[in-house]
């Protein structure tokens, strides 16, 4: 019930007031059934205009710190994020990474749409980067439908350690992805890398972002340099 009085009474309309959202692709997405939608990821309210703009329901994965905050404030977080569709996750190592896995197979078993971020984290300057394998070895596993989804201008609406300011954010959503070429290859680490480099690339086409080979989470521990790298382009060849 919250997540419907958020989206159309509570918080929606003024989402709406401050950024005019416009959503191209959306008889894309399935009007019942499973599937994963994979998204860049400029801005925290991703997460909240991509929902906005579909008419179904969207269970996203979210990171744990945003449910264990303490007293009254953290309280009040926790009950908000999961009002409005997200699950926490622990992202700490390899066994938490296999148990969020699990909740989004869940999930999707249970025929609902899960929203994703392939870069696992936010882009630190607005370009798109590195996506992991996470996503693919799901895919392939649950062998339901991929479908890219570009946001355009949340970070400019919603920049990095800011609040709301009044722009124009747009939405891409391109026509499911086919990997049924690799049915039964989940857990070859190789062709996971194959399908992830496919997503990315109609990521980086539905954006118009500039494509970094490096993972965004290293680049924010100061483990890669972003900076002083060129943009790379993903072959043509990734997309099949």
């Amino acid at each position: 019930m919250w997540y419907w009085l958020f989206k159309y009474v509570l918080l929606g309309p003024l989402l709406a007031l401050i950024a005019r959202p416009k959503i191209e692709g959306l008889e894309h997405v399935p009007q019942g059934g499973a599937a994963i939608l994979a998204s860049n990821h400029l801005a925290v309210m991703d997460s909240f205009y991509l929902p906005l703009m579909v008419r179904r329901r969207i269970t996203f994965l979210a990171k744990s710190e945003y449910f264990t905050g303490t007293g009254v404030k953290g309280r009040f977080l926790a009950w908000f994020y999961t009002a409005v569709g997200q699950v926490p996750i622990d992202r700490t190592d390899a066994d938490s990474a296999q148990a969020a896995l699990n909740t989004a197979e869940r999930i999707l078993g249970q025929g609902k749409l899960l929203g994703m971020y392939p870069e696992g984290t936010r882009s630190p300057d607005g370009r798109l980067y590195k996506g992991k394998t996470g996503l693919a070895r799901l895919a392939l596993q649950t062998q339901v439908p991929v479908l890219p989804v570009a946001m355009i201008g949340t970070d400019v609406v919603n920049p990095p350690g800011k609040g709301l300011r009044f722009g124009r954010v747009r939405i891409k959503i391109g026509p499911p992805m086919d990997f049924s070429r690799f049915d039964g290859l989940a857990g070859n680490r190789f062709i996971e890398r194959a399908v992830i480099d496919e997503v990315m690339y109609e990521l980086m086409r539905l954006s118009g972002q500039e494509y970094v080979d490096l993972y965004a989470a290293d680049v924010k521990l100061g483990k890669g340099d972003a900076a002083g790298k060129p943009p790379t382009r993903l072959p043509e060849a990734a997309a099949g």
